[in-house]
């Protein structure tokens, strides 16, 4: 496909910066690189020397040459000085204020550590297990007493396994001075260890690892993607996206947020070139060999449960490829910059013309543009500035609240059980279900192949960190841009990845694009092994939540006047901020 003609984000906008005089050694500021003006410090200072010189060249001797008659000018503005500082104090009280009187939510879990007294529905990689992969108590005791205690020395004192570390529990303690504080944003408890939920979910797992090499555009045809969606239909509490009450090939995989089901499964803004300021970056990734999956060998799964290190390495495809598939999707998630994503459909955005959402008061204004606020370098900050309290709110859900298992410690249960090892109460739905056979059939076991050497991270499944920064990030641009804006020129990966096609058929949205790519990310995660269908669609929710609070917060410190942004959450629901 011919790469589209590199264009700037907003050619009106003036760019900013600085450089030195040669002949005056004098900083310079510029608007535009055509025109320069100088500082106001450096004005007042060139023409104070310029009148000194001038008239110690022209005045009579002994004559004192006449001072400037103009003083430097002061700031200027609505509020100066103590009325701005008293202006500011007022709008952190106020916000403070706001986020206090909200009702403190009750956060309740799914019971199973209370349940389990040996602990099976929940996460403990890195702590010391049995032969059956279950914890051991005094390890999980010593988690707990960090966690409850919040004690630096106590988190020093958790018994680790073989040395593999835990992933930053304490920041599910840390504050924000910005939007919600961390503890008073609610997750619903997370399906039970023998729920008929969390067997759907564990399935779809299974079913995930089994396509992995499929393109996705091929799951119409291919029979191992029919017997996927066949199989998840007869689920008796799968809640992935249905046609007609059934799971179709069609609906296989994908998010449940509005325009998730429309078009090819992988999201635009994961495929169309993108400006990089003045470069341009082709989206071919670095991916991985087809049919290689890890951890599916029962002594290398429980060594890496007790913390040990894999034993397997990355396979690496040496043809960089446009995503394609399930495993090139994981890859991507295995190593992306936290709000990467993001980032990108906000350049291509940019790029392809994409209208301010109608709340932005910068769109009809006849004098100005934004910059510093509600315009391209603002938004840009906005995409980091979110994530941080995203990471933190999720933290604290991990760690402090539910605690889940990871799927790949739910296969191990699954395993122990089937093999006749344990009594496990685990539900018929994933019992009975073929795809057990399948997986076995190939690799000998009954564990969860997972995508990566390491297989899952060292914290809990519930909520995901992907999927939570992924609904912060997408929301800040549903709130920015217009939502219905029609994408030109969409595209689809060629069978093997080297190329774009043009694709023909639904008109992609924005807003639907958007949901997708929070999706394609969140559930990513989800095909790589490591997390579960309801850790990605109620992590995009709390990132969502975390978003819409941190925008109120923001606009109550602009000087513009507007309504508001308009926006579609996950849901389907319209909000204004």
């Amino acid at each position: 496909m011919k790469k589209k003609k590199l264009t700037t984000l907003e050619p009106s906008t003036p760019q900013i910066f600085t450089f030195r005089s040669a002949k005056s050694n004098s900083n310079i500021e510029t608007d535009s690189p055509g025109s320069t003006k100088p500082s106001r410090r450096a004005f007042i200072g060139g023409v104070t020397a310029g009148v000194v010189a001038i008239g110690s060249l022209s005045a009579p001797s002994g004559v004192r040459a006449q001072e400037p008659d103009f003083e430097p000018q002061s700031d200027i503005g609505p509020l100066n000085g103590k009325k701005r500082s008293k202006k500011a104090f007022n709008l952190r009280v106020e916000a403070a204020q706001v986020e206090r009187n909200l009702p403190i939510p009750d956060h309740q879990t799914n019971g199973d550590e209370d349940r389990y007294a040996n602990k099976i529905g929940n996460f403990s990689k890195g702590l010391p297990h049995n032969a059956l992969g279950e914890v051991n108590i005094a390890a999980y005791n010593s988690l707990i007493n960090a966690l409850t205690t919040g004690s630096p020395a106590a988190f020093e004192a958790i018994q680790l396994g073989q040395g593999n570390k835990l992933t930053n529990p304490q920041a599910g303690l840390a504050f924000d001075m910005q939007g919600a504080d961390a503890h008073v944003l609610v997750q619903k408890p997370a399906p039970a260890f023998s729920s008929a939920e969390n067997a759907g979910e564990i399935v779809e797992n299974y079913w995930m690892a089994l396509t992995r090499d499929i393109h996705f555009s091929q799951f119409d045809s291919d029979p191992i993607a029919q017997a996927a969606a066949a199989d998840l239909s007869r689920m008796s509490d799968f809640r992935g996206p249905k046609e007609g009450g059934n799971v179709t090939t069609g609906t296989l995989f994908r998010g449940n947020a509005p325009g998730c089901t429309v078009g090819p499964y992988i999201s635009q803004f994961m495929w169309l070139d993108t400006p990089f300021g003045a470069e341009e970056v082709d989206r071919q990734m670095r991916t991985l060999h087809s049919g290689v999956d890890y951890l599916t060998s029962y002594s290398e799964f429980l060594a890496v449960q007790n913390g040990g290190a894999p034993t397997g390495t990355a396979q690496f495809d040496g043809t960089q490829r446009y995503i394609r598939n399930g495993r090139d999707l994981a890859q991507w998630v295995h190593i992306d910059v936290l709000f990467q994503a993001y980032f990108n459909a906000m350049l291509i955005l940019f790029d392809i013309g994409a209208p301010f959402d109608n709340g932005n008061p910068y769109k009809t204004s006849h004098t100005q543009i934004g910059f510093g606020t509600l315009g391209a370098p603002y938004i840009a900050s906005l995409l980091c500035a979110v994530a941080k309290p995203a990471l933190k709110a999720v933290w604290y859900q991990k760690w402090f609240v539910h605690r889940r298992l990871r799927p790949e410690e739910f296969a191990g249960r699954i395993h122990n059980r089937v093999s006749g090892a344990a009594s496990y109460p685990i539900h018929t739905d994933v019992l009975n279900s073929p795809v057990l056979g399948n997986v076995h059939s190939s690799f000998g076991t009954y564990l969860l192949p997972m995508a990566y050497p390491e297989g899952c991270p060292t914290h809990p499944a519930y909520g995901a960190g992907h999927a939570t920064v992924a609904g912060a990030c997408v929301t800040v641009l549903k709130a920015f841009f217009d939502e219905s804006f029609v994408i030109p020129d969409p595209v689809v990966a060629s069978l093997d990845g080297l190329s774009l096609e043009e694709h023909t058929g639904d008109q992609l949205t924005v807003g639907g694009e958007l949901n997708k790519l929070a999706a394609n990310v969140a559930i990513g995660r989800n095909i790589a092994g490591v997390h579960w269908r309801s850790d990605a669609t109620e992590s995009l929710k709390l990132g969502e939540e975390v978003a819409i609070r941190f925008l109120r917060d923001e606009k109550a410190c602009f000087n513009e006047t507007f309504n508001g942004y308009s926006l579609t959450k996950f849901d389907g629901t319209t909000v204004t901020v």
